[in-house]
């Protein structure tokens, strides 16, 4: 068997970015050569690794099995560009959901970079479900998650807990209300997360458990569109506390009491074989970090 690592890359980066014309612009080849390079290495190895579906192509169930230790080569090959195999430093693409990218990470980055100046961050924002599409896809390094989720292969680790907020605009007759009862909650017009989104998940979980069925008005992506959706009064909004905080303080919403259980706990989310990372491994322990901090100072002391 004779397979170059020229062949082992254009593979490996059609599966990551999902079309061989991405996959041969980042290797610098044409789109020809990348398409003969795999053809070369299946011939190589006696199976197909790719399956042509329609005008896409997929990874075969043989090429899904081997592209984790196509990983693992990849991986120690680029590791003898560094003599101290314990240095930090190279790209690190973080996939993470809405909530936990927009609050929490800014920070968390900033702190990385700053220890580790020869890290190259990249961030993409997604909700729950693509935020594990991608990390399956190898097209993250490791995920930050806000939903509960479950996966046969990807390592997934309970992190910071957070808790939901029901609020309205700063005028609305709810804000009279000391508390509002379960069978309230079916009364007024609700504007959530879309379905997908780890938010919306706890919201219908919260709302089943109570035996409610919420009248959804509208099901928005971006948490700025609740919010001014709320303020101008279309319905009642349901987001992490994290992102009111401003608009309760400037009397802008008001949070209101219900007797929804909306506590969740954010997760982070990593591949067996990208945990062995130096990359990975030090901004594993900075996540680590920040979680023994918030469960010293609870309440943000």
């Amino acid at each position: 068997m004779n397979v170059s690592l020229r062949q082992l890359r254009v593979f490996e980066a059609t599966a990551r970015l999902g079309r061989l014309t991405l996959a041969a612009e980042e290797q610098c080849l044409s789109q020809s050569a990348a398409s003969q390079s795999i053809r070369e290495m299946e011939k190589a190895l006696g199976y197909a690794v790719l399956n042509k579906v329609g005008r896409e192509l997929e990874l075969s169930d043989a090429g899904r099995r081997v592209l984790p230790r196509v990983r693992r080569i990849l991986g120690l090959v680029d590791g003898l560009a560094l003599p101290d195999i314990e240095r930090v430093a190279g790209p690190l693409r973080v996939a993470a959901s809405v909530t936990i990218a927009s609050y929490l990470l800014p920070s968390l980055l900033a702190e990385f970079v700053k220890r580790y100046p020869e890290v190259e961050p990249d961030l993409q924002i997604h909700n729950t479900e693509a935020v594990l599409s991608l990390l399956e896809k190898g097209r993250a390094h490791i995920g930050l998650i806000e939903g509960p989720a479950l996966h046969p292969t990807l390592h997934i680790a309970p992190w910071l807990s957070d808790r939901l907020a029901i609020f309205c605009a700063a005028g609305h007759p709810l804000t009279q209300v000391d508390r509002i009862g379960a069978e309230a909650l079916e009364q007024f017009p609700w504007i959530v997360r879309e379905t997908g989104s780890g938010t919306r998940a706890v919201f219908d979980a919260a709302m089943q458990a109570m035996g409610v069925r919420p009248r959804i008005a509208l099901a928005l992506s971006r948490q700025e569109a609740i919010k001014q959706s709320v303020r101008a009064g279309l319905g009642v909004g349901c987001l992490s506390g994290l992102s009111i905080v401003d608009e309760v303080r400037e009397g802008l919403l008001v949070e209101l009491d219900t007797p929804l259980n909306l506590t969740r706990q954010f997760s982070w989310i990593c591949s067996p074989d990208n945990r062995e990372s130096t990359v990975v491994k030090a901004f594993i322990d900075l996540l680590q970090e920040r979680e023994r901090k918030a469960n010293r100072y609870p309440t943000g002391e």
